[in-house]
């Protein structure tokens, strides 16, 4: 399992996803070596070696994204292990592919197996913990023996799956008694304690989806019942993949989104049978609990939509032809195929209008194009006759509509996409000066619900505003946890319960994430973003975000003292498992799709870059400025 304290209970796996590939090791047993893998116990899934024969091409027969053909085991204590081995060899064992930890819990004495919960907390560290002997035990630990665990921590995962960057130092300890004449585990901390390499390996990263849930706004005709939210969380990959993303969706939404979602699902829905795979046809039959059966069909739509985006999610590899939920009885509920789901519900980057790509040209045109095309052309209306000269501008997601904000930064103009009309005043003035390109208007944001989004950055104090429809007047939405930093650049996610917004103090520029509360009533509905937490907390200076997905962003940016990078980041502030970026330079804006398979395009030293799927950057313009997709 690769480790830094290599014993009689340690192996080296390959690992998987994109990442360097370790080999199958040799450690020493004395002064024997002994190559581990088939030829123990540790790698499932392994026949005996022929030593015979010709050698013959195999077919590896499709499986689903992160269903790996080796497993990996713990191997059982050894007799007369001392305590340090003990614990490493512990440690190793909760790395395994195991669901219920039944090898690890062998080194634990009997009052331990009662009372350790593995999956309380899950502590990851930069690397596997250091287990140091306590240099002087106490009079009163005579008949025992304390390893403490150190280490780097960089993030937790609680009990709800939910991923939390947090970097500080982990020590821990863990205590053992003799059992017998063999030593044992009695105290120990909670949860599992893991080196990233490990926990990349077993977990990855999946969206449950809940509706969106709009509360004083809910009367709106824009804000429908059909608007999925993703919620990140971390599963255990090759331990009932299907079966685990379901029951998390049935554990209900995360803490951080509980305010604004809601779950189909009546409350204490259980799965009824804990066994889910997809059959032949990639269909997908649900057992629930009583609680789900008296649903009116519309109820039970909702909950398949829940399931097959969720499931989808975490199967990837393998496109779901349909979700049928059933009673306990395997009696059929209702019934969802994939054009149904992709057609009545709307989850970001699994659906919905793909939408053009948009720039500003050298004069000062609005100019759109495809993603096979090579000459950009002027939109239509008053955007596109270069007459205002625009700073940043924001295309409707239905793409009828453009916002746009002047040169000097000082004036929001919204104008149509459609016909020659001339452009009228402006909508929003801001109350900076804007003597320079950071003070002034941020670029404008749309919603899905039609509702645009703009910051305006006084040099004392930085206001979030909104205006319904693109054309109401401006409200000021409050964000308590932003204090006496200011706001540079705003991103809203289609759902408009979320939104990406740089913020810069003291010099630093971080990219925090806020959960967009609607209060008050539906007469005076009171708009807030609450708790912002930090995106990519590794990086200084962002220069730059775009929603890239339903809980992933890509992010322009550098660690202290490090070169620009463009890299993928989830909303909970883990990296990505998507793949790496080819290197551009200069970047100063970048706009992705919700549709993962559209191509990045940026504002780079070349010009307008564009990054298609699978290729290198290819410069499309050698003069233009704010690329955006439409939102």
């Amino acid at each position: 399992m690769g480790t830094e304290h290599e014993n009689e209970h340690t192996t080296r796996t390959p690992r998987f996803r994109g990442r360097a590939l370790r080999s199958t090791g040799a450690v020493r047993r004395g002064r024997k070596a002994v190559l581990l893998g088939c030829a123990g116990t540790l790698l499932a899934g392994c026949a005996s070696m022929p030593d015979s024969g010709d050698v013959t091409a195999v077919d590896q027969p499709p499986r689903a994204d992160g269903d790996s053909q080796v497993r990996v085991y713990g191997v059982p204590p050894q007799d007369g292990a001392q305590p340090t081995n003990i614990v490493r060899s512990f440690l190793d064992a909760t790395t395994s592919d195991e669901a219920d930890f039944r090898t690890a819990r062998m080194y634990l004495a009997k009052s331990a197996k009662q009372t350790w919960r593995p999956f309380l907390v899950t502590n990851v560290l930069q690397e596997r913990p250091k287990s140091e002997p306590e240099a002087q035990p106490g009079r009163e630990d005579a008949d025992g023996y304390t390893v403490t665990l150190a280490g780097s921590q960089v993030a937790t995962v609680d009990a709800n799956h939910a991923y939390t960057p947090e970097e500080r130092p982990y020590r821990e300890t863990i205590h053992l008694i003799k059992e017998g004449d063999q030593w044992r585990i009695d105290r120990l901390p909670d949860g599992l304690v893991l080196g990233q390499s490990d926990f990349q390996r077993i977990y990855r990263s999946v969206n449950k989806y809940y509706f969106a849930s709009y509360k004083s706004e809910s009367d709106d005709p824009k804000a429908g019942k059909n608007v999925l939210v993703a919620d990140p969380v971390y599963l255990r990959q090759r331990i009932k993949p299907i079966t685990s993303s379901v029951e998390a969706l049935l554990g209900g939404p995360t803490d951080w989104l509980d305010r604004v979602t809601t779950s189909a699902f009546p409350p204490g829905t259980r799965l009824a049978a804990r066994d889910l795979s997809l059959d032949d046809s990639n269909a997908l039959q649900v057992k629930l609990s009583k609680q789900a059966v008296n649903t009116d069909t519309a109820q039970c739509k909702r909950m398949a939509a829940q399931l097959f985006f969720t499931v989808q999610d975490m199967t990837r590899a393998s496109k779901i032809s349909e979700v049928e939920l059933q009673d306990p009885n395997g009696n059929s509920l209702c019934a969802l195929t994939q054009d149904q789901a992709q057609r009545d519900f709307a989850a970001p980057g699994h659906s919905g209008h793909p939408g053009q790509e948009y720039f500003i040209d050298a004069e000062h045109r609005v100019v759109t194009m495809s993603d096979s095309a090579t000459e950009p052309m002027p939109v239509r209306g008053p955007f596109g006759t270069g007459k205002t000269p625009l700073r940043s501008v924001a295309i409707s997601r239905g793409e009828t509509t453009g916002a746009g904000v002047s040169g000097d930064g000082r004036y929001l103009y919204v104008a149509g996409l459609e016909g020659a009309g001339e452009r009228g005043g402006p909508l929003l003035t801001s109350a900076s000066t804007a003597k320079n390109a950071d003070e002034g208007l941020t670029a404008p944001s749309w919603d899905g619900l039609g509702d645009l989004w703009i910051a305006d950055r006084d040099a004392h104090r930085s206001r979030l505003l909104r205006m319904r429809e693109g054309k109401g007047d401006p409200e000021e939405v409050t964000v308590p946890g932003l204090g006496q930093r200011r706001i540079k650049a705003i991103k809203v996610a289609a759902d408009g319960i979320r939104i990406a917004i740089l913020v810069e103090d003291k010099g630093r520029t971080t990219l925090q994430l806020g959960r967009v509360e609607r209060d008050g009533t539906s007469a005076h509905p009171t708009l807030s973003v609450q708790e912002l937490r930090p995106i990519a907390p590794q990086l200084e200076d962002v220069v730059a975000a775009s929603w890239a997905g339903g809980s992933r962003l890509v992010v322009v940016g550098r660690e202290a003292g490090g070169v620009q990078q463009m890299q993928y980041m989830e909303t909970d502030g883990s990296a990505s498992d998507a793949q790496t970026l080819p290197g551009v330079n200069g970047v100063k804006a970048v706009a992705a799709s919700e549709d993962e398979t559209r191509p990045l395009i940026a504002d780079a030293s070349e010009g307008i870059v564009r990054l298609p799927p699978d290729a290198n950057w290819k410069t499309v313009a050698k003069d233009g400025t704010a690329p955006v997709y439409p939102g």
